[in-house]
């Protein structure tokens, strides 16, 4: 490798840009036009990549609308309904409010499809919920914050797998239902860690709610609790196109905070807008700088040399997914997720393809993988997110978190080696592959 190319060079002021705090989408811009000025082509392409790549795809406008969903669910009281239902499911087991953080995640999971927001909606509360009169530790709650909004962007609706339905050209829809099962079984593997660090720390357990109460908690989140339904309904039936369900999902939301729980006001409406439309916009130039970059990575055809390099490893499908687990673990600890998702996946891709590999295993197992990413040390976001909410030692909260981070690398064997957890529900739904 030359290591004074143009392409090197544009590398290098990639990081260069990043590490002086430039947003990465803008860094990838920068280093992108460099590239294109040094091998002496049209710079205007940067702007023509970027444009196609923003413009061009109609799937992109779901991701505005899902933020935007989940911006106006979290606004509402519905979080409160939702905690009060996971409370009187699995607060009465060892570890209780523990159980209660781990299944808040799985059900928040159909109001964010992304970690970071239910680290910082849900985790923020859990966070004082589970330390006060002094339950539990709070490095030990912090850890679990973390490695429990992990599960969000694997359950429907997930932006991560949204992106990949982008550089990939997989069906959305059956990569929400494929990442059903990998997400109830990272939260099972969850729950098990706290059942058994309960037994031996003797974790408190909540009062139980008494069977009168079910029907009537249930029914206050029962609204919340069938967005999800309505969504992959929507998908499945035909009625609507991923987008269409996005724009479906965030209608429905907005229906169900002002006219049924009355929970929202204009001035929480208003909120709920700007605080979507800058996490949308911070997902679109990341988006846009992606599809720049990903122009330069064709023109030094990158994929196809790859491609070939590991087809001369002789590698088995099997083989393969280990390889690629081991370099997204690497650069999960470093990079941003949907900077991998657009930039690196797209370069593994061909030879996933021509080792036989399902697209829809192939990208619930990677997104699986980049999760896990944000609570693995020394860069994962999550972890430095929950040391400001929780104002705890990033040393305490890696010592908690490790026992979780083994088992969800345990969930992540499983989902590698057994293509059927992914793959069951999309047969059952008519999925050929």
């Amino acid at each position: 490798m030359n290591f004074a190319s143009p392409f090197s060079l544009a590398v290098y002021a990639i990081v260069a840009l990043s590490l002086l705090g430039v947003p990465i989408g803008h860094a990838m811009i920068g280093g992108s036009v460099l590239y294109l000025w040094l091998k002496g082509m049209d710079m205007g392409t940067a702007a023509e990549q970027l444009l196609n790549g923003t413009y061009s795809s109609f799937l992109l406008l779901a991701i505005p609308l899902f933020v935007l969903a989940a911006t106006i669910m979290s606004s509402g009281s519905i979080l409160d309904r939702l905690l009060r239902f996971s409370n009187a499911v699995v607060g009465r087991f060892p570890g209780g409010l523990a159980q209660v953080n781990v299944l808040q995640s799985i059900v928040f999971a159909s109001m964010s499809g992304s970690a970071l927001a239910d680290a910082a909606g849900s985790g923020r509360l859990m966070q004082a919920m589970m330390t006060k009169d002094g339950k539990y530790t709070p490095g030990f709650a912090a850890a679990l914050s973390a490695v429990s909004a992990v599960i969000g962007p694997i359950l429907p609706p997930s932006i991560p797998l949204v992106l990949y339905a982008l550089v990939s050209g997989t069906s959305i829809g059956y990569l929400f239902i494929g990442g059903v099962l990998p997400g109830l079984l990272l939260g099972a593997v969850q729950m098990g860690l706290i059942f058994l660090l309960a037994k031996r720390r003797g974790f408190p357990v909540e009062p139980k709610v008494p069977l009168r109460e079910m029907p009537r908690i249930t029914r206050e989140a029962f609204p919340a609790l069938m967005l999800p339904v309505i969504l992959l309904g929507c998908l499945y039936s035909g009625i609507t196109t991923p987008t269409e369900a996005a724009a479906v999902a965030a209608a429905y939301a907005l229906l169900i905070s002002v006219a049924l729980y009355r929970s929202m006001r204009w001035s929480d409406l208003y909120h709920a807008l700007l605080s979507s439309a800058r996490m949308s916009i911070s997902i679109g130039m990341l988006i846009a700088g992606a599809m720049v970059f990903n122009y330069v990575i064709t023109s030094e055809n990158i994929p196809a040399t790859l491609s070939a390099a590991m087809r001369g490893l002789d590698l088995s499908p099997l083989g393969f997914l280990v390889l690629v687990n081991l370099i997204l673990l690497v650069l999960g600890a470093f990079l941003e997720g949907s900077t991998i998702i657009l930039i690196v996946l797209p370069v593994l891709l061909p030879t996933a393809a021509s080792l036989g590999v399902d697209p829809v295993h192939f990208g619930v197992m990677a997104v699986l993988n980049i999760m896990i990413g944000l609570v693995t040390p020394p860069y994962g976001l999550l972890l430095f997110m929950m040391t400001k909410i929780a104002n705890v030692s990033l040393r305490e909260l890696l010592r908690e978190a490790f026992p979780f981070l083994l088992v969800m690398l345990g969930a992540l064997a499983l989902v590698t080696a057994l293509p059927g957890i992914v793959l069951f529900l999309p047969r059952m739904a008519g999925y050929a592959g």
